[in-house]
Order: structure tokens, then sequence, then C-alpha cells
């Protein structure tokens, strides 16, 4: 039943409130891992080009302003700092972290809000073998900051201390959907995305995570707009997905670097959003241009910090970890 109070009541506060100290001590946790680790905390704009171009992602769109009020543009919210955070990579930080508010419009669910807390972090001279490292890693440093002895989402309970899962699409397809991802058929008026997705979220997605953590990673090229194909299976991308109790918490991969190739991803990307949508965002040029001056062989990783607080504290909706959710009104 919907609590009727506003959220700023002190009464209803202080439901929320053990929760949002959680947060708190989470947060300083992994910060204190990170600059263990050699990484640099960084702040970037959320004020961009180009919010990100995934084809289902909904940006906010507002209008830049010249001092002078003659001219304006329009820039958006970012749904990731990540083509800011990249450029930095090529400017010289190896190793870098941020937690960053970040913004999609059209979401909000008991794991969704339209402003949230996005974890992200880059290292240069790694690949997302290094990421999967880290994930176990970060999850330790949760649950220890939590004060729990289990993560758990919706009842379902998930140790990190135990070594995670590591399986790769095309092995999840064939032991929880008992298919071979490689030999889809999308049904007419279907894409490859459509048939891959409908059945990851209804066959596979539950069964991740279940106990404890899993990685699953080399996802089909198709499915990996920033990831570069992995040498020895063209098929696939370098990609990882964190999944905790049936929940998706992360995603990352190693950066695709080749300019040309990430022209042709947007481009591509692009305008599967048009035929979906009607709408297409602008490609951040400069992005492009940082790429081809020369992007180091790198990885990184997205995390949802506000899952990641829902896990560690047992909480079933987002904004029971939120200081202070969005207004509706």
């Amino acid at each position: 039943m919907e609590n009727p109070l506003p959220w700023w009541h002190p009464r209803r506060f202080a439901e929320r409130r053990a929760r949002l100290e959680a947060r708190a001590r989470i947060a300083s946790g992994l910060r204190a891992h990170f600059a263990r680790e050699g990484f640099v905390e960084v702040e970037t704009p959320a004020l961009q080009v180009s919010p990100g171009l995934e084809p289902h992602l909904v940006a906010f769109e507002t209008r830049l302003r010249a001092p002078d009020g003659k001219n304006e543009r329009a820039l958006y919210l970012h749904t990731s700092p990540e083509f800011a955070m990249k450029k930095l990579l090529v400017a010289g930080v190896p190793r870098l972290f941020q937690l960053a508010h970040a913004f999609r419009n059209a979401e909000r669910s008991s794991t969704h809000h339209p402003e949230f807390t996005m974890l992200e972090w880059y290292r240069a001279g790694s690949d997302y073998t290094a990421l999967m490292d880290d994930c176990e890693r970060l999850l330790r440093v949760a649950l220890e900051a939590s004060g729990r002895d289990r993560l758990a989402f919706r009842g379902v309970e998930c140790d990190p201390r135990l070594p995670a899962e590591r399986i790769s699409v095309a092995e999840a397809f064939a032991k929880h959907a008992n298919r071979d991802v490689f030999a889809l058929e999308p049904a007419p008026g279907d894409t490859f995305e459509d048939c891959f997705f409908r059945v990851f979220l209804n066959e596979i997605e539950p069964k991740l995570g279940i106990g404890r953590p899993t990685l699953v990673y080399d996802w089909p090229i198709a499915l990996g707009a920033l990831a570069r194909a992995k040498a020895s299976d063209p098929r696939v991308a370098e990609r990882v997905e964190l999944y905790v109790s049936g929940l998706e918490l992360a995603n990352g991969f190693s950066e695709l670097t080749d300019a040309a190739e990430q022209r042709r991803r947007f481009e591509h990307d692009l305008a599967e959003k048009a035929r979906l949508y009607g709408e297409r965002y602008p490609i951040d040029h400069a992005f492009l241009a940082a790429l081809e001056y020369g992007l180091p062989a790198s990885a990184g990783m997205a995390l949802g910090f506000d899952r990641l607080v829902m896990c560690a504290t047992g909480a079933s909706r987002i904004d029971d970890v939120l200081w202070a959710p969005v207004d509706e009104e």
C-alpha cells in the first residue's frame, strides 16, 4: 500500500533512514577501494552534445543560451558519463572513476528512476577480464559496508564472498533456455535484438546471480556498440554484465578504439532509433576525434549504484534508497 505521506515527512523518512545511512557507508567504502587501487575520482559535465546513442534510451533535452541571449543550442543531460570519461583516458588519465548523476527519460519503475547514480570506472591497459575481477571486489566492499551477511533482492539472496559464476552468453542460452544464441530465428517483423531479449529477459535473466554473483560475457557483436570484437571469435564483443539475485547491476566492455568503426556503429544505432521512434540524437564528433587521436587499449564499466544499494540493504524499490526522489507532481 502506497504511503500517503510525502517523502520528506519525518515519519516516512525514518522508514528509509537506515538504508540511506548504509548508502553513505557504501559510497565511502567504494571511494576508499578505488583510491587504494590507484584510481582518481573525476567529475564531468552532465550537459553534453550527445546524450548517448543506445536506440532505446530517451534523453532529456535542454537549451544552452549565450549570455547575450542571441544564440542558443540544444544540449542533453547525459545518460552516462561515458563519452567525457573516455576523453579523459585519451588526455592521459589511466585509471578514473566517477559517482555521477545520470538521466534517462521515460523510465520509472521499482528499479528505474529518471535521475539516478551511476558508478563508472575505466582502466587503461586492461580488458574486460579486469572488470570482472573489479566487480567481485566491489560487491564485497558494498556487503561489508552494509553490515549485512548477504545481498538480496525481493527475497532472493546472493553471497558475494563466493567466487562469481562466469558464463558466456552462448553458454547461458544453452544452459537456461536450451537454445543456440547464434541460431536464433526472429519472427516476421522482429530484429535479432528483439528475439534475443525476448529469450534472455524471460528465460535467462531471472536465473542469474542466484546464491552467488553471475558475470555474463561475450555478447553477440550486434549488442556491443561500444565494445571491441573478440579476436578469437568475431561473432562476439568483449562485453560483460553483472547480475545479483536476478537483477542486472552493471555493464562493461573492452573499449572499441577504432574511430571509423565506432562511427559506423553510431550510424547504425541512429538509424535503428529513427526506425523505432522517429528521432535521432547528435553524434559527439569530439568523442570520435578523441578516438582518432588515440584511445589507449582500455576497459570500462557502468554500475547502477542505487541498485547496488538496494541489494545491499534488501530494498525492493529504488525510491527506498534515494535521499530524495524526483517529485512526480
